[in-house]
């Protein structure tokens, strides 16, 4: 049965009741025993002191939860300081849409604040969204998976350039990157600018959204915006380094998006995403998305070639599937199943170009980019396309990029606040 979200958020505001300083248990218990700590718990310990006062517009999504459970913003109205505004990203605020998807502008049930839909907006849109609203603070509260690709920290970038434009603060409540802080992947060129990648990072940046904050304001803002944001504020997680992965930090998992269901899909992900840009299926329409890959007409021989390769981390399982949805709905698919066997050792982008590689060579008949190329804006230039077309091997695909991530990592550096 097919659910208009809409509807359904405007029949559930009829049946909820607003929040209640009630309706949540008790801060202080929060983040006991826990060595990682996120900044929306430690605000929230200290009953969101800090943004009373506060005209606040909160940019969030459902991960955007205290180590209870606890919404932020259900968290700031039970503490009595609410926001005046919410604005959603891709997927909507309470993550009902689909990829691609968003829920549009409503008020929302539980705590009949106003939603507005930022997703696929302009700056200008946006900026006006913060007029209406009469925010003087935006806070964003969102977690990213660490791929440039991820359309979040987008968001968060148009966010602060319609910031810049209205005068609005800008407050950033810090999370752990779940796939680690070290930079992988190819930089971005500027003229393959798009909705999966507005300016030049590399495709894994292993930064946190506050430290992207830091990053964009200096580096990107004052050519976007015509200058810097008013202030920035990034409250940082405590307890978390950057060599940690989700998996270190014993904080529980949120689906940051519908086919982001568990740690280990975030850790493929920045690689296997580039099969968004082929005819396979990426796996959406089954219970693995990511780790699942394939197309009709592929056979076993593909897997024994990635294995060949001998990846760190990872072993590569032949695998056959019938998506529910996106590419090749009802059809069977042959392909492979990614198992990461060793999470600090496995390169997701590494694994990615042997798969690409060893697909072309091993089926040669089914394999293919997508006819808009969409491949380019994944990867962030036409290079790996036009490299794999011609015959290169795995290192020399892998090496091509190699001084412009030393150039990122240098560049990055001044920026971090987690060591």
């Amino acid at each position: 049965m097919t659910v208009d979200r809409r509807r359904f958020l405007a029949a559930s505001a009829l049946a909820a009741p607003a929040l209640s300083v009630a309706a949540t248990p008790a801060v202080a218990e929060r983040g006991h025993g826990r060595r990682v700590i996120p900044a929306s718990d430690r605000l929230a310990d200290d009953r969101w002191r800090m943004l009373r006062g506060r005209k606040v517009g909160i940019l969030t999504n459902p991960t955007g939860v205290l180590q209870d459970q606890t919404h932020t913003v259900d968290s700031m109205v039970a503490a009595g300081v609410p926001p005046v505004a919410v604005f959603g990203p891709e997927h909507g605020f309470r993550g009902t849409a689909q990829a691609g998807g968003s829920e549009g502008d409503y008020l929302d049930p539980r705590t009949q604040l106003p939603v507005y839909d930022t997703y696929g907006a302009s700056v200008d849109k946006i900026a006006g969204q913060f007029t209406k609203a009469g925010i003087d603070t935006l806070v964003f509260d969102i977690a990213d998976v660490g791929a440039r690709f991820y359309t979040y920290i987008w968001s968060m970038y148009y966010a602060m350039q319609a910031s810049v434009r209205t005068g609005v603060d800008f407050v950033v409540l810090d999370r752990p990157n779940p796939v680690g802080g070290e930079a992988h992947g190819p930089m971005l060129d500027p003229a393959y600018s798009s909705g999966v990648g507005r300016k030049p990072i590399v495709q894994q940046h292993g930064m946190t959204v506050g430290e992207l904050a830091r990053f964009f304001d200096a580096e990107f803002l004052p050519d976007d915006a015509g200058g810097r944001l008013k202030s920035l504020e990034v409250v940082e997680v405590r307890g978390w380094r950057r060599r940690e992965l989700f998996s270190d930090t014993g904080l529980a998992w949120v689906l940051p998006s519908p086919n982001m269901p568990t740690p280990l899909t975030a850790l493929v992900y920045p690689g296997t995403c580039l099969f968004e840009g082929t005819v396979f299926s990426e796996g959406r329409g089954t219970t693995r998305p990511f780790e699942m890959i394939g197309a009709p007409g592929l056979d076993w021989h593909w897997a024994e070639a990635v294995n060949r390769a001998r990846l760190p981390g990872v072993d590569i399982r032949e695998a056959y599937f019938v998506p529910t949805f996106s590419k090749w709905v009802g059809e069977v698919c042959g392909g492979v199943q990614v198992h990461v066997t060793d999470e600090h050792r496995f390169d997701a982008i590494r694994t990615a170009v042997t798969m690409l590689v060893t697909a072309r060579e091993v089926h040669p008949d089914v394999f293919g980019w997508r006819p808009d190329n969409f491949i380019d804006k994944l990867s962030g230039s036409d290079r790996l396309r036009l490299m794999i077309d011609a015959g290169a091997d795995v290192d020399d695909v892998i090496g091509a990029w190699r001084r412009e991530l030393a150039a990122f990592e240098r560049k990055r550096e001044r920026y971090l606040i987690y060591r």
